[in-house]
């Protein structure tokens, strides 16, 4: 692409990235955008079929776009929640912290229900122009195993997730993402564990120097997407942020995602 084509593509992204449009949001016609942004249709079509292969955007019939995400199920009506009546701590460290909740489910007694708070946590994926993830080989004591891992750590009181993302991978790895877009939050333990997970993808990275924390560091590689599966199989994937951020890199690649035509 040219330097306008890149300019346009990288304006698109950025709206994108930025939530302008909610999931299932049908994006702005050919003829909308090249008025808009003052660009050929070929050149605009070069830089939709970009944003389609990074899974930015999905195909709806000819020449149609829609933003990923949308769902056909419904939310159920009427499904009660849990009543909290209260909690009291049981252990409590810079770490982790244990608690007793006070807890009513729907038709059952209440009971007290064990906690365990953890950090909040930011984790990235970084995928090179050969289609490579920056991955690190690690061993990890309590389960007693090496094995693969995605940058990542402890979001700090009052710090942005992204900013997490962003330090730990340069701290980790030596590598500084030259772009990275928040995918998913989720709870790797819902049932009794809270500790938020922010998973991140970053898009191209540039050296900066040696990893600054060598503890966290071990060996670091340019993993092909391809060996991923393998890997799994293998069981040397490890930890369930680098499992998510792996699977939706995966699940949205070209010719791989829910990208259809109707």
């Amino acid at each position: 692409m040219g330097p306008k084509t890149t300019k346009v593509y990288e304006k698109l992204r950025a709206r994108l990235a930025a939530r302008e449009y909610a999931p299932g949001d049908r994006f702005p016609s050919e003829r909308t955008l090249v008025e808009e942004l003052a660009i050929g249709r070929t050149a605009l079509r070069q830089v939709l079929a970009r944003l389609v292969s990074e899974g930015l955007l999905e195909v709806r019939g000819r020449s149609s776009y829609r933003v990923p995400g949308s769902v056909s199920v419904q939310r159920p009506e009427g499904v009660e929640p849990w009543r909290i009546y209260g909690e009291r701590d049981v252990y409590d460290n810079r770490w982790v912290k244990l608690q007793l909740w006070d807890v009513e489910p729907p038709g059952v007694e209440r009971f007290e229900h064990h906690v365990v708070r953890l950090h909040h946590v930011a984790v990235t994926a970084v995928i090179d122009d050969q289609d490579r993830v920056l991955m690190m080989w690690r061993y990890r004591f309590v389960p007693k195993q090496f094995g693969w891992e995605l940058p990542g750590g402890i979001v700090d009181e009052g710090e942005d997730s992204s900013d997490t993302a962003l330090r730990e991978t340069v701290e980790e790895t030596g590598w500084r993402p030259k772009s990275l877009e928040h995918i998913v939050t989720y709870q790797p333990m819902v049932g009794m564990v809270d500790s938020p997970h922010d998973i991140f993808v970053g898009r191209g990275a540039e050296r900066v120097g040696d990893p600054s924390d060598l503890e966290e560091a071990g060996h670091i590689e340019w993993v092909p997407l391809a060996d991923i599966p393998g890997l799994m199989a293998r069981g040397e994937l490890m930890g369930s942020g680098t499992l998510v951020a792996l699977l939706h890199i995966l699940a949205t690649r070209p010719g791989r995602g829910a990208t259809t035509s109707h």
